[in-house]
């Protein structure tokens, strides 16, 4: 299928207008540098509430969300990025350190009241939590990008760091285990590169 025709068959689909389209999907890019400009409390309010809403397993909602903003707490995280990420850490307005929480069925009573004796499922079994824990919360942090972007920023995930030098440092003393570091805020002068090429539904999808 040519671009040209990806995108008109797209066009007639979209219940959304396309300018929202464009922010959320086809123009967005991942963000290597940052503006000054700084990140309000009011914007990761909103990060937060929109990407709640996304689906989990039972409604479990797993991920926990740290914010990095103080100095101090900056060059904590920073020493445990690899090399390359680390620059990007200092520079973004705003970090957020991403955790799945392994004891997210302590929360039954609140994020599924209908049924909350389904918690006995979990009990005991912290190889089977953490498996959930860790599936749902990356589910979540794909909508918590596009909550950063819905809010008018840019996002940059990073993977590269050392995960339990990460908990050690902001998630001692809780059930909370790091998966992803993200940058956010509003792009500096990134040098951006032609879009890398995406696979043609022929090769990535099928109906069976």
């Amino acid at each position: 299928m040519s671009v040209e025709t990806a995108d008109v068959n797209l066009q007639n689909q979209l219940s959304v207008g396309r300018e929202a389209a464009d922010h959320l999907f086809l123009e967005a890019r991942t963000a290597n540098t940052f503006s000054t400009e700084p990140v309000t409390d009011e914007q990761l309010a909103a990060i937060y509430e929109l990407a709640k809403m996304g689906p989990t397993m039972m409604n479990n909602q797993p991920l926990r969300i740290t914010w990095v903003r103080s100095a101090e707490a900056r060059e904590k995280l920073a020493a445990r990025m690899a090399e390359g990420n680390r620059a990007k850490t200092h520079s973004a307005p705003m970090v957020a350190v991403l955790s799945y929480d392994t004891d997210w069925h302590e929360h039954f009573e609140t994020f599924f009241p209908h049924a909350p004796e389904r918690k006995e499922m979990f009990d005991g079994n912290a190889e089977m939590r953490a498996e959930v824990a860790k599936n749902n919360a990356w589910l979540q942090a794909g909508f918590f990008i596009m909550a950063v972007r819905a809010v008018g920023l840019h996002a940059g995930p990073m993977g590269a760091f050392d995960a339990a030098g990460i908990d050690e440092d902001f998630n001692a003393g809780t059930a909370n285990r790091t998966f992803m570091v993200v940058n956010v805020g509003t792009p500096g002068e990134n040098p951006w590169f032609p879009r890398l090429p995406r696979l043609d539904a022929e090769i990535a999808v099928q109906t069976v």
